[in-house]
């Protein structure tokens, strides 16, 4: 009996783990950590500095869908490897700000890079693997958004200790760096699609198998589908549901660090190393939360999702004591991408493998408008109130209201074309 090649997907979709630790890990769930110094350093307002995530979120917003269409024209390799370039220029250009408006063009810039990375390495499961291992292989690429909040929790309060006051700036200097080693990695292992190297997708047949020929041929015609992913109502759904999910988790992660500080008294390394139990934590839940849906189904494991959450956040607004806010903090990192997680493979569902990263794309406007929003409301509920509860709260609420839409999500078409 003949052994079985190693199959490259799996190169592919571990280093789509290494994409998201820089894109999300780094370069947008490391700005919380530095939001307290940042605001002590430059005299901004909690509103200003919910406007700074604000423009990151519009950057996003654009390329999420650009991105997604340019992956689909050109292939994931290269999109992904430009995009993360020019978040290296700008995570680093964060330690050279004296202004708001530089700041702003800074992470605005960087969430352009954001989402022409995040989103078609999100995609990559559903290209390389099959319908029934799509959950897995995007959990796997999601885990690196929580092994990259976990790095930032315990190297960015590091760097903030030991270079006094400017000690922010040159924490953005380090991840910019790290960013622009995974832009070396991307160029040099990613590959687009398997019927480049002669594959079918894991799980899809014998690995070491050649693509039939014919598989050109409907990439050529998926391509003229592009139009029609935009004219289904089941992805306008989708996108709304995945909105809620932007406004609500940003809220709580925007504003974790500050809350402990500020409110709660914790010096910034006992609130780092919070910030990177949650990243500790959420490293597995792309995987957890990628099987359950495989089991019973995105709508669902949607809803569920997004109660689990509702919970973290109802918990961390209305307790002051240090076990309520571990357990916050656990149960969020559980359950921290599980959305997105979903989100993605139900794109794959929905479209059909090639269409993936156009559609994922599509509905990550959604996703990119809550989370522009959120910091916004968030800050400026944080400057009325002089506190955080309330921000929380209404995290709570919007979760909750994505809970009752996700159970009314469009039931699995796996393969379907739109």
């Amino acid at each position: 009996m003949a052994k079985k090649r190693f199959h490259y997907g799996w190169v592919v979709i571990f280093t789509g783990l290494l994409v998201t630790i820089g894109a999300h890990g780094f370069g947008r769930m490391s700005y919380t950590l530095l939001l307290p110094a940042m605001k002590d350093g430059l005299q901004f307002t909690y509103t200003e500095l919910g406007l700074l995530e604000m423009g990151n979120f519009v950057g996003y917003l654009f390329m999420a869908i650009v991105g997604g269409l340019l992956a689909a024209r050109f292939g994931p390799r290269r999109i992904i490897a430009l995009a993360l370039v020019l978040m290296s220029l700008t995570l680093a250009g964060m330690g050279f700000v004296h202004s708001f408006g530089f700041a702003l063009a800074m992470r605005t810039l960087t969430g352009i890079g954001n989402g022409a990375a995040y989103v078609p390495a999100m995609a990559l499961g559903a290209v390389w693997f099959s319908a029934r291992l799509r959950g897995l292989a995007t959990g796997i690429v999601t885990a690196g958004i929580g092994a990259g909040t976990m790095i930032a929790g315990i190297t960015v309060p590091a760097i903030l200790n030991t270079s006094g006051s400017q000690g922010w700036r040159y924490a953005w200097y380090s991840l910019g760096g790290a960013v622009f080693l995974i832009s070396i990695a991307a160029v040099l292992l990613l590959r687009s699609r398997p019927a480049d190297m002669g594959l079918l997708p894991i799980g899809a047949g014998t690995s070491g198998s050649p693509a039939p020929a014919t598989i050109s041929k409907e990439t050529k015609h998926s391509m003229l589908q592009w139009g029609s992913v935009y004219r289904k109502g089941r992805v306008w759904y989708l996108g709304l549901v995945y909105l809620m999910y932007g406004f609500s988790y940003i809220i709580y992660t925007t504003f974790f660090v500050a809350y402990l500080i500020k409110e709660q008294g914790l010096t910034a390394g006992e609130a780092g190393g919070l910030w990177a139990l949650v990243g500790g934590f959420s490293i597995f839940c792309g995987l957890i939360w990628g099987g359950i849906s495989d089991r019973i189904g995105r709508p669902r494991a949607t809803a569920l999702a997004y109660g689990v959450l509702a919970f973290s956040y109802i918990i961390f607004a209305l307790t002051s004591a240090k076990a309520g806010i571990y357990l916050s903090a656990v149960v969020f990192g559980l359950s921290a991408w599980s959305v997105p997680t979903i989100t993605a493979a139900a794109a794959g569902d929905y479209v059909g493998a090639r269409l993936a990263p156009a559609c994922l794309g599509f509905i990550t406007l959604f996703f990119g408008i809550g989370q522009a929003l959120g910091p916004v409301v968030g800050g400026y509920l944080a400057d009325r109130t002089h506190s955080f509860t309330s921000s929380f709260i209404l995290a709570c609420c919007i979760s909750l209201l994505g809970a009752i839409l996700a159970t009314r999500l469009p039931k699995h078409e796996a393969e379907k074309p739109c």
